[in-house]
């Protein structure tokens, strides 16, 4: 094993209780499944992508430390928008002091925003758009259909965004994604900018909506995945809540309750970053051990839950996994 760098020997050092405690612990935890020779799955909610998550999660992918991606719509694009538009993003510090007017102001610039930064809608998504939906026709005319990541790798991979790069690319996780084909499930896709837009052209008669594939068949591809991946075990790294870690981890209970394949292993390792509660009935800030009674989880499966903010939590974990 590599020798840990000076952010892993911080953490080592000084982070030895509670939540601090937890994080370490899960990395470690993590680091040991991938030694063993365990598959990793990172799921990704929130608005990780707008955070820049991609400059150190990037590596993460390029070192073989994850496997296999699910992550909402919007991750899904907006790490692109970041690529093609940073420089025309905005950031509002003061963003809790806004006013009504506040907001319709920023709405009337065009200016998107998510917590204390706004996201450039003529840049970010029509900038992609354009180029998008000339994939979407292409593929309709072939009589083709895709999944919605397939069609943002073969965006990327087409060259045609290249003129807009405003970010070193190696800090896109979408490019290192899509360079090494990294497979992506990416659930509810409908719920995010690009796939409004996708819907808006079939209302308009433009597109059909069985050029783009759906929930069902991300099910199915990640059943058959599961199933041939699942021999050393796969892990589950989730980062927020949502539909990107509740869609995946139900795999192993389909294979095993409802396709009867009773030789289907449950998942290997499970850690989640939240900041979600249990006392409303929330699945997302359910404790580990509820995901047992659902057939997700073994007794024995190691589990971690690091209660925080993923955007200060996942880097520390990711550099942890890469020796810095």
């Amino acid at each position: 094993m590599k020798t840990k760098g000076a952010i892993s020997n911080f953490i080592e050092n000084y982070y030895l209780h509670f939540n601090a405690a937890a994080l370490v612990d899960a990395a470690k935890g993590y680091e040991e499944q991938l030694a063993k020779g365990s598959k990793m799955l990172v799921s990704l909610a929130g608005a990780m992508s707008t955070a820049e998550l991609g400059k150190i999660f990037a590596e993460v992918i390029r070192q073989d430390k994850v496997h296999i991606i699910s992550c909402t719509g919007a991750n899904l694009e907006e790490d692109i928008m970041n690529l093609v538009a940073h420089s025309h993003y905005k950031r509002v510090p003061n963003y809790r002091d806004l006013t009504p007017q506040d907001e319709w102001d920023l709405l009337e610039k065009g200016l998107n925003r998510v917590t204390d930064t706004c996201i450039p809608e003529e840049e970010a998504f029509r900038r992609i758009q354009e180029h998008i939906v000339k994939i979407w026709k292409d593929a309709e005319a072939n009589g083709e259909s895709y999944l919605p990541h397939e069609y943002m790798y073969k965006l990327l991979l087409s060259g045609v965004l290249e003129e807009y790069y405003e970010i070193d690319i190696k800090n896109s996780w979408m490019y290192a994604a899509a360079e090494k084909n990294l497979p992506i499930v990416c659930p509810g896709w409908e719920d995010s900018t690009m796939g409004n837009i996708f819907a808006s052209y079939v209302l308009k008669g433009e597109l059909k909506a069985s050029t783009m594939k759906t929930g069902i068949e991300y099910m199915t591809f990640l059943a058959d995945w599961y199933t041939n991946n699942s021999e050393n075990g796969i892990g589950f790294f989730q980062i927020g809540g949502g539909i990107a870690g509740d869609f995946p981890i139900c795999v192993v209970p389909m294979l095993y309750q409802d396709m009867e394949r009773t030789d289907t292993p449950f998942w290997s390792y499970f850690c989640q970053i939240s900041d979600s509660t249990t006392s409303y009935g929330s699945y997302s800030g359910a404790v580990p051990n509820e995901k047992i009674t659902w057939g997700k989880l073994d007794i024995n499966t190691p589990k971690f839950i690091i209660e925080s903010d993923a955007t200060i939590v996942a880097p520390l974990v990711f550099a942890y996994l890469l020796n810095m």
